[in-house]
């Protein structure tokens, strides 16, 4: 009897041993974030890289260590992409259990996510709701980790001072987003001081862009800047070109997509784009993250999976600071945070909406599409000049 109960006495010592062996995470429940992503629908193939984003940062933190000594799990619900279905999604999540929440992918679902979060009481990171409807109502517990549509107007108009125009013709195509992006860089443009600054909104299916070229030329545009789609900005080039229209800058948004350059070939040279991410851009950690995703997915992350790693660095760092997940101190550790992202710097001002990330502007030169703003993404490259058609000779 008295051999068998050293056993068990040395039995409970070696379990006890192994227990306290254990990593710290291993001994707390687990720090659940909640996200719902479309893995059906419409969205679901564009989306399944945002999905990726947030397994890699998922991945990365618990090899770590995980979160405050716990182990991070990563709950991921299916809205099929209809953004209705969100909301419902979200209330499921939090009433799971969730701890902190990361937004939907898309702007319409980022929506009814954040009045479930905000019924709730529940940080939500927005890292796909690039719309400012989002945060128009100032919410408490959303906060955007991802280039706002406002932002995009940003390089475009600081390049042009660059360029030494001071007369602006804005164009955008008919949707939600284009339209947004079109209307602040107008209300930019007037606040900076441009002589001449109109705004033309376009609808789906234009081919012919002579009536806009009209008016810009009746305010003597030395600038033309287009938000809308490659199809769209190839046929404006045509326009353009037909009709010999040269002005001192032309950015197109859509002009770094390789299908732009498909459309028109050489006469894509020298006009400006936008690229809301690049696995080549100087930000702080984007060649460690490129390196990792391309070792799990077997292929380069584009904007969408930066979005969701840059959401999930925001998170660490706001729950490191604040110590806790508890609501009311982590809103306001990610209401003070500034720190730096894949996307740049995070930073947000009173409504949770994003002040710090801006999408690159990036020129195309010999096919290549070079980063010229922000400048310390540029190194030496410096604006090129728009060259006139006619002077213009063959690339070989």
């Amino acid at each position: 009897m008295a051999s068998h109960l050293k056993e068990v006495a040395r039995l409970l010592g070696a379990v006890l041993i192994a227990a306290l062996a254990l990593p710290v995470s291993a001994q707390k429940p687990p720090l659940v974030v909640g996200a719902v992503v479309s893995q059906t629908g419409a969205h679901a193939t564009a989306a399944d890289e945002y999905r990726r984003g947030l397994m890699l940062w998922r991945d990365e933190v618990n090899a770590g260590g995980g979160l405050l000594g716990r182990g991070v799990e990563l709950r991921i619900l299916d809205d099929g992409s209809e953004a209705v279905r969100a909301g419902a999604a979200y209330a499921e999540l939090i009433a799971a259990g969730a701890d902190v929440l990361i937004g939907p992918y898309g702007s319409a679902a980022t929506l009814t996510a954040a009045a479930e979060a905000e019924r709730a009481r529940r940080v939500l990171l927005n890292a796909a709701g690039p719309s400012s409807q989002v945060h128009k109502r100032a919410p408490r517990y959303v906060f955007q980790t991802v280039a706002p549509y406002s932002a995009y107007a940003d390089g475009p108009l600081a390049l042009a001072r660059e360029a030494g125009v001071d007369s602006l013709f804005i164009l955008a195509r008919d949707d939600a987003g284009s339209r947004e992006m079109g209307e602040a860089a107008q209300a930019e443009a007037r606040a900076m001081g441009f002589r001449q600054v109109q705004l033309e909104i376009f609808p789906h299916g234009t081919v012919d862009f002579l009536p806009q070229l009209y008016k810009a030329m009746a305010i003597q545009a030395q600038g033309w800047l287009a938000f809308c789609e490659a199809r769209d900005a190839a046929d404006m080039v045509k326009t353009l070109k037909r009709q010999g229209y040269v002005p001192k800058m032309l950015y197109a948004k859509a002009s770094a997509d390789p299908r732009f350059i498909a459309l028109i070939g050489q006469d894509a040279e020298y006009i400006l784009g936008t690229r809301e991410y690049d696995p080549r851009f100087p930000s702080t950690g984007n060649a460690a993250f490129a390196q990792a995703y391309r070792a799990k997915w077997s292929a380069a992350p584009g904007a969408v999976a930066a979005a969701a790693y840059a959401a999930g660095t925001v998170l660490v760092q706001a729950v490191s600071r604040a110590g806790t997940t508890e609501p009311q101190k982590l809103r306001a550790a990610l209401s003070e945070l500034q720190t730096e992202t894949v996307l740049g710097r995070y930073r947000v001002d009173a409504s949770g909406a994003q002040l710090g990330m801006k999408p690159a502007v990036v020129q195309i030169v010999k096919g290549r599409t070079l980063t010229l703003w922000p400048a310390l993404w540029a190194g030496e490259r410096s604006l090129l000049p728009f060259t006139p058609w006619a002077e213009r000779r063959v690339l070989r």
